[in-house]
């Protein structure tokens, strides 16, 4: 895996670094100060970056917009001492794929860390049962808009679920009892059907139309099959 750390403070990108080399020793870890310090490496160059979003002299979801767009093919996660709703929502919607705030004591940032680099999502915990804020407001007092039906086969409630819980499509896989492939083109129904392009996409949007409650009460897990190919 090869990362690359964006943060202003030497010490703090320092025990990122351990940290990540603690996980896999074969780890490739760069850091960086700024973005434009960056972006003066190849475009293709990390399969992860973790981003600072307060960096001197930079616009906050600037940044995240412009190293999303020079590393077009890594997955980004922001690591941020303002770990506000509207902060976490808006960074996922520019494209993060997570988001960890940097006062997360060691041991829960290695958990967050194998997550991320097992290809999947990492949110705090009260981003996770709080819903993102809404984009309209009504200006009746308590009125509330109406979510959309939506609808899942069994097998793509089962992938969906483990989305929500951070899994990689090979875990998934694994758990579920089917390949990898199969488990991408249920993903792509799932996105398609949630109008998202992302797994932090369709994460937040899973708990805007609360279907973690109906997960949780009206589907239990898929029971583990012979492989599918």
């Amino acid at each position: 895996m090869r990362v690359l750390i964006i943060d202003d403070h030497p010490l703090f990108r320092e025990g990122l670094q351990s940290l990540l080399l603690s996980l896999d020793a074969h780890n490739h870890v760069v850091q960086a100060a700024r973005v434009a310090d960056a972006c003066k490496h190849p475009t293709d160059g990390f399969d992860l970056i973790l981003l600072d979003l307060n960096l001197p002299g930079q616009s906050r979801l600037d940044a995240l917009r412009e190293v999303r767009q020079w590393f077009e093919s890594a997955s980004v996660v922001i690591i941020s001492a303002d770990d506000e709703l509207d902060t976490i929502h808006a960074c996922i919607q520019a494209g993060a794929s997570g988001f960890i705030p940097k006062d997360t004591d060691s041991d829960v940032t290695i958990e967050a860390l194998r997550i991320v680099l097992a290809q999947g999502i990492y949110l705090p915990p009260k981003a996770v049962t709080s819903p993102p804020p809404s984009r309209d407001t009504s200006s009746e007092p308590g009125a509330t808009k109406p979510l959309p039906t939506v609808t899942f086969s069994d097998r793509q409630l089962a992938v969906l679920r483990s989305l929500l819980q951070g899994k990689s499509n090979k875990v998934i896989a694994r758990d579920i009892g089917i390949a990898e492939g199969t488990v991408k083109a249920h993903l792509w129904a799932v996105y398609q059907t949630l109008g998202v392009s992302s797994r932090a996409q369709a994460m937040y949007k899973a708990h805007e139309l609360g279907l973690l409650r109906q997960l949780d009460t009206l589907q239990r897990p898929a029971p583990r099959k012979k492989r599918e190919w």
